[in-house]
Formats: C-alpha cells, structure tokens, sequence
C-alpha cells in the first residue's frame, strides 16, 4: 500500500460465458476489468508519495470514485500478496508466506474458490493478460488468457547499471519505443478488447509489470523527470530503535542492492528517477485503457478498482525493494469506483487487499463466500466516514505481524520485540514508541488484532523463506 503492484478492477458487459462458468448470469450485471500494476507504491499524485509524481490518469481515475489512502497488502511479496488477494484468505490461514507454494499446493487455499473462477462459474466470460496470478496460475484460474506478452522484458545484452547482483535488478533506458514494452501491448490487448460489443457480463483483467525492475523506459519518460530525481525523506538514525531481529528480518539474504552499495555507487538518484519513469508510462497504460473504456459507452455501469500487490522501499529505512511489514512495504493504492456510489471521495480508514473480492461479489449482486476473511468495502464506498470497526494486518512469515488502523501502525516480530507508530506525527515511521506510556492502551488494542494461530510456512527456496530462516537463526530472546 505503501508502494509496489496496482490492480485496476473494471466491471465491464460482455458476451459469452467462460468455459469454467456453471450457470447463467442476467445481462444487466456488471462487467470486471481487472488492471495489476506490480511494485507501485504511493509515489502516485493523488497519494502525494513523491512531488514529483506524475500520475494523470490515476489522478483522474481516483476522482471518478474512492481512494483509499490506508490500505494494506497482507504480505510484501508477490506471491502471497495475490494469493491472498485472489481467495479472500490470510497467509496465517494458508501458509502461502513467501515466493512459493501455489495457490493449489496449499491444502486450505486449494479449497478456496479463485476470484475469476468464481466469476466464471457465476456466467461471467473471463479473459486477461499480463501478471495477474503469480506465473502459471494465470493460465489456470484465467479462463481466457492472452499470455504476459514479454513479461519483465525487453531485455539487453549487457546489463544498464553496475550492480553485478540479480538479472532482473536492473534500471535505465531501455528500449527505444514504448510499443516494444510489453505493457504497452498489454494495454492495447485490452483496448481492442473494450471495442468489443458484449452481450453478457465479462470480467478482463488486465496485469502490468511496470514499474517492477527491472526498471526499463524509453527515453521520453525519464525525460518527463528530468529534474525530479528526488531522494525520499530518511533519516540516518533511523534504525537505532528497532530489534536486531527486524533488521535482519530486511536484510539477510535478500536480492535486491544494499544501500550501503546504492549510496557508495552513487546510484540513489538514477534509481528514484527509473522508479518515477517507469511509474509515469505505466500511468499512460492506464490511461489508454481508460479511454476505451469511455469510448466503449459503457463507462457509467462499469465497476473500477486499481490497487498494487505491495509496496516499495527505496531508501526508506536504509533499504530498497519489498519484503518489509513497514508502511512503505504494505501500504498500496487501492481505488474502487462504482455506479451508483460517491465519485471524488478520500477514505482514510483501514483496508485490504482481501477485501477487495468480497466487495466485487457484493457490486456484483454476487452471493458472498462464507470462507472469505476480508470485508465488503461498499459501506465505505457510500460513505468513506462510515464506521470500520476493522483494521488491517500484514506478515511476512508466521509471527512477523503488522497492524494498522487509521492512525497507528503496531508490528510484533516472531522474537517477541515490538515496534508503534503514530502516524498522525510521525508518517515516515521514525520514532518507535513501543515504550511510550502514553501509548499503553493504544498498543493493548492494537495487540488484540493479532492472530490467534499460525500456518506452518509451507513451500522452500525462495529468497523470503530464506530471509526467514535467517532472521530466526540470529534471534535472540526480546529484551536481552
């Protein structure tokens, strides 16, 4: 949430019924386009994450509907973060934490009902392209799927940036067009979708990889920030009041350049600004897929929701990319717009990613599933200053837990230290103030939130299993 994968959902008409789909749906029901854009954090305009942003059509999407300031991924990988979001499921119930297992290897999640097979089995004709699913899951919960159309690629010969690190740790211009990019196809894919004249409702969703690294743009877009590489704000003590355990918890064993070896190499700037271009073309896709949208006719019973799998360091807390349970790691845009509901509204209550599938079910006029653990965000979307009695939770591994309402963030860590943020003074998370007596009760609230039990960790390998175990090799008792 902050930061890092956003995911336009549309709800658009269309013909036919997919070949999973079980029953019939009425025509009048609405249409679901669903648009990812991967590692976007808030460095959107309308959040106001970097000055110099540059997000029109986000900006303009965000004022048709509900921006949701405060909302949450449930885990800072991508994996998980989709699992999560696609079955309305926590990763403490599946077990799903960390790069693998899939959804259908994880005995709980395997009984879950998938997002877009559930509306394939409810009549809906199903289609997509791009990241939407992590991998090959795409082709197996998407009933029509148009394929990644390059994925993170083109990519050179020789790497642009001198970190010798991870292939995909990448930045800078490259290629020369934006029709060589693959979300630039992606975006047109869907655009001659939209031109389409459907009979019935369809779901098309629609993944970007942008600005995922590696961090690739034409010219034109680093162009557009030519005077805008900006550090974000830091603070070089900033790690003075946090446990060994969450610096290690962020640190070892993961892929992505330490600062140290950002800051030494001088490449602070060049990165921010390949952030920035590469968040401002994937904005333009965005934009054009809106434009057909409007061009369809179809714009006024269409249901929207654009959010990001997870959010996105770079620099903050001395370190760069995901895998973190701090704001800048969980925090993602999420923008619903749906007839019928308030257009220009800003909600600042807590939400979820796993949210999101109850609520498309409940627009829908969709029966709700029991097995579901996120809410319907509809009595926000007729009021963003409803009464939420919910807060949001994040993990990253069993134990590893954040909780954020609207005006706190509270982490504990699987070694018992803990950390507490007041966000109405401190937004940066800087200050810790798990010993502030004058937050005593405030932290006790905020602890209830915690889960009761915890899935074992299931799958192995991947970079956040192995920064896991790392952590809890090195851990020592909280306190000492």
């Amino acid at each position: 949430m902050r930061r890092c994968t956003l995911i336009l959902l549309v709800i658009i008409f269309s013909a036919g019924h997919s070949t999973f789909a079980s029953g019939d749906v009425s025509r009048d029901r609405p249409d679901v386009l669903l648009i990812a854009i991967d590692d976007l954090n808030d460095w959107v305009g309308c959040l106001g994450g970097h000055p110099d942003a540059k997000t029109p059509h986000i900006d303009r999407l965000a004022a048709r509907g509900t921006l949701f300031t405060n909302a949450h991924c449930q885990s800072p990988v991508c994996n998980p973060s989709r699992a999560s979001m696609m079955t309305s499921l926590y990763p403490e119930t599946t077990g799903i934490y960390f790069l693998n297992p899939p959804i259908a290897s994880a005995p709980v999640a395997q009984d879950a009902t998938p997002l877009t097979v559930r509306f394939s089995q409810d009549g809906y004709l199903v289609r997509g392209a791009g990241k939407l699913y992590h991998n090959r899951e795409n082709t197996q919960y998407i009933s029509e799927y148009a394929g990644a159309f390059g994925g993170f690629g083109p990519i050179p010969s020789k790497k642009l940036s001198p970190f010798p690190g991870h292939p995909l740790w990448d930045w800078g211009v490259y290629p020369e067009r934006d029709e060589q990019m693959p979300d630039h196809k992606i975006a047109s894919w869907a655009t001659a979708q939209l031109g389409e004249a459907p009979e019935g409702p369809r779901m098309l969703c629609i993944g970007f990889y942008r600005p995922h690294v590696p961090q690739y743009t034409p010219q034109r877009w680093f162009d557009l920030h030519a005077d805008s590489a900006l550090r974000p704000q830091v603070r070089d003590d900033d790690l003075a009041d946090l446990s060994s355990y969450a610096i290690d918890l962020t640190r070892e064993e993961h892929v992505a350049p330490t600062h140290d070896w950002v800051v030494q190499e001088q490449q602070w700037e060049p990165l921010v600004l390949s952030y920035l271009a590469s968040v401002s073309f994937v904005d333009a896709q965005v934009g054009r897929v809106l434009d057909a949208l409007d061009a369809s006719g179809r714009a006024d019973r269409t249901i929207i929701v654009l959010y990001s799998d997870h959010g996105f360091h770079l620099g903050e807390k001395d370190r760069w990319a995901k895998r973190s349970i701090w704001e800048d790691g969980v925090r993602v845009p999420v923008v619903v717009v749906a007839p019928g509901t308030q257009a220009g509204q800003v909600c600042t209550k807590p939400v979820e990613l796993i949210d999101l599938y109850p609520t498309l079910l409940d627009l829908a006029g969709l029966e709700p599933d029991a097995m579901h653990e996120g809410q319907s965000l509809v009595p926000l979307l007729e009021d963003a200053d409803a009464d939420w009695p919910h807060m949001a939770r994040s993990s990253f591994g069993p134990g590893n837990v954040a909780i954020r309402s609207e005006h706190f963030r509270y982490i504990r860590y699987n070694d018992g230290s803990e950390e507490f943020y007041d966000h109405r003074r401190d937004p940066h998370e800087w200050d810790n103030r798990i010993a502030d007596p004058a937050y005593t009760d405030a932290i006790a609230t905020h602890r209830e939130h915690l889960p009761q039990s915890y899935h074992a960790v299931l799958g192995q390998n991947s970079t956040g299993h192995k920064a896991y175990a790392a952590a809890e090799q090195n851990r020592e008792p909280a306190g000492r």
